[in-house]
């Protein structure tokens, strides 16, 4: 049923912004896109879309472009037929693709009079109050100064503890981070389809998502390809991420002519991810997106009413369990009895404190701790809404 209401509300609706008056895009173009199945790059796609977003940028847009296949560059450059499972051959290859990428890029960007800049990434980078800060004025600042910024993750010296996973999430957290109009991610399909078109070529492309639904989960899956880490699912992801920001995203198919064009004219292509929120200020983003949940409180039913209908702080009088060792300034969950995820947030206390006071009143903690603490276990202003 709602896959029948999205697909009937995509044919009578047209884009629901002007994408016209946007000014600040990020583009995402994934590995499938770049590089043929034996790991080579695709010369003739990267100058296309080159000279796409140089269009772009000529037109007054400000292009932040988030590009994978370092590593797919690798594998072409050494000559291999599979990617290595071993993290340190990754990193290698990552460090040979890397240099090779950004030179076509520099090259190709140079004959339409602009200039790029690489920045490599890795997820401690956003996780890090500073850095998240220093990093986003560094992009800022880039934009500023008229350049291209071109973004991939620091895959030389990712490990499975720090990398972001996949290049979807990754540009979601660059839009987040600078504040954007749209997301636009690149893919070779459509957009998001009922079924997987490579198995049914009849399914049908949702040309509107106003909301991520149990259902829209079904319809994505994940990746059995060679060079690419993502699929559709990291996709859904992305678009949970960047929509909770008030932030749109448009996935179409990155083969298709003038594709960058056309979206921005508000053609109706590959599927819009319309977002019907307010901004969330830059701190919020930074809590609700770039930081990994630590552990998870359980709250009664007031404590639950407070936050989410009345935007109160959390007060350990309202606690009722907790899950998991963390330590004060870290992120953790707020959940309802049923563990239903209500918010998230910094804590001002470490686990072990949080189980002593729990249940009791702010006016009772100095006593219960034996020193003075704080009123609120999350205050309002470090806590975000699911």
């Amino acid at each position: 049923m709602v896959l029948k209401i999205l697909i009937k509300a995509g044919s009578v609706l047209s884009r629901l912004t002007d994408f016209k008056m946007l000014r600040k895009v990020v583009i995402k173009v994934g590995t499938r896109l770049l590089t043929y199945e034996t790991g080579k790059l695709n010369l003739g796609i990267i100058e296309r879309l080159v000279r796409e977003i140089a269009d772009l940028k000529n037109r007054g847009k400000e292009i932040i472009l988030v590009s994978s296949g370092a590593i797919g560059a690798g594998i072409g450059r050494l000559g291999l037929t599979a990617k290595p499972a071993a993290i340190e051959e990754r990193q290698a290859l990552a460090a040979i693709g890397q240099g090779l990428l950004i030179q076509f890029y520099e090259k190709l960007f140079a004959e339409y009079g602009h200039i790029v800049a690489q920045v490599l990434l890795t997820r401690e980078d956003i996780e890090n109050r500073q850095r998240y800060i220093n990093s986003r004025n560094a992009l800022l600042h880039l934009l500023r100064y008229g350049t291209i910024p071109i973004i991939n993750e620091n895959d030389t010296v990712s490990t499975e503890e720090i990398e972001f996973g996949d290049n979807d999430k990754l540009s979601a957290l660059v839009a987040t981070i600078v504040g954007a109009d749209l997301l636009i991610i690149l893919t070779n399909i459509d957009g998001l389809c009922s079924e997987d078109p490579r198995i049914n070529p009849a399914a049908k492309c949702i040309p509107l998502v106003t909301e991520i639904t149990p259902e829209i989960r079904n319809m994505a899956g994940g990746t059995d390809e060679m060079l690419a880490k993502g699929g559709m699912a990291s996709k859904i992801e992305a678009a949970e991420m960047v929509m909770n920001s008030g932030i749109d995203m448009v996935i179409a198919d990155g083969r298709q002519e003038n594709i960058l064009r056309r979206i921005i004219e508000g053609e109706e292509i590959g599927t819009l991810f319309y977002s019907r929120q307010g901004h969330l200020r830059s701190r919020k983003r930074w809590i609700a997106f770039t930081q990994k949940i630590k552990g998870t409180i359980y709250v009664d039913q007031g404590a639950a009413t407070a936050i989410t209908d009345e935007g109160k702080s959390l007060l350990p009088i309202g606690i009722t369990s907790i899950e998991g060792d963390f330590l004060k300034g870290e992120t953790v969950s707020i959940a309802s009895q049923s563990g239903l995820e209500l918010a998230r947030g910094l804590v001002n206390y470490n686990a072990e404190e949080l189980r002593q006071i729990m249940g009791y009143k702010s006016t009772e903690v100095t006593i219960v701790l034996g020193y003075p603490g704080n009123e609120e276990v999350i205050h309002r202003d470090n806590l975000v809404l699911c």
